[in-house]
């Protein structure tokens, strides 16, 4: 297992849920761990948990100037990325007649075109390095349309498709693109309370953690390109 002590690691939604458990995960192994969210008061939870090898940088991943800026600020105090997660997105449902333009502009903002940006910018230091891990966060809803999903589906789609077009644009670099695919995951985003699914036979945010944890570990003769991950039992 190779190791990331003192790797300099982004997170975006990194404040909760899948974001926080990946956050933690990777201060455990050492890396310097950049928490990007919105609410600072859950990204300093985060870092208190993580200890001094956590920065928190508050960032609304839907505007670009605000990307920007924390990768700047990131360059400046801790050097260039080792590791960026794309771990920040947002569902909202509903049918597509009934959806609104604000919400359709919500969900590919923060679910696809905010992971457009992140990397962009990350990738030019990765390129001339000749290393580098981007992993992204999709959804098993990137695989499979559902009624009242459809454009939060499509942002996943996308997702989808940006990673498994990037990995292959950036190999020979020697960066390594990664997608993983949740299904239905225990977090505020996807409580059991809404979605009628028993919590106990649901995926943990820390399951997700697990799986970049697998990615950015692995030796560097190989890398894992997809991790699709369901819960044991059928929910």
């Amino acid at each position: 297992m190779v190791g990331i002590l003192n790797q300099v690691a982004v997170v975006t939604g990194a404040g909760r849920g899948i974001g926080h458990a990946i956050a933690v995960e990777l201060g455990q192994l050492g890396a310097k761990v950049v928490l990007a969210a919105r609410s600072r008061t859950e990204l300093e939870a985060t870092a208190r948990l993580i200890g001094s090898s956590a920065s928190v940088i508050r960032t609304d991943v839907r505007k670009k100037q605000e990307l920007e800026r924390l990768f700047e600020q990131v360059t400046t105090t801790l050097g260039p990325v080792d590791i960026l997660v794309n771990a920040a997105g947002v569902g909202i449902f509903g049918r597509v007649v009934d959806l609104k333009d604000e919400e359709f502009e919500t969900l590919i903002e923060t679910n696809l075109r905010s992971i457009f940006f992140a990397c962009r910018r990350v990738l030019p230091s990765m390129i001339e390095r000749k290393t580098g891990h981007i992993v992204n966060i999709a959804s098993i809803a990137g695989k499979v349309g559902s009624a009242t999903r459809a454009v939060y589906c499509a942002s996943k789609f996308g997702v989808v498709g940006f990673t498994e077009s990037l990995a292959e644009e950036v190999r020979e670099y020697g960066i390594r693109v990664s997608l993983i695919c949740p299904g239905s995951t225990d977090t505020r985003f996807s409580r059991a309370e809404t979605t009628g699914k028993p919590r106990d036979r649901m995926l943990r945010p820390e399951d997700i953690a697990h799986a970049v944890r697998a990615i950015v570990t692995q030796e560097p003769n190989s890398f894992i390109s997809e991790i699709i991950l369901r819960p044991t039992r059928k929910p």
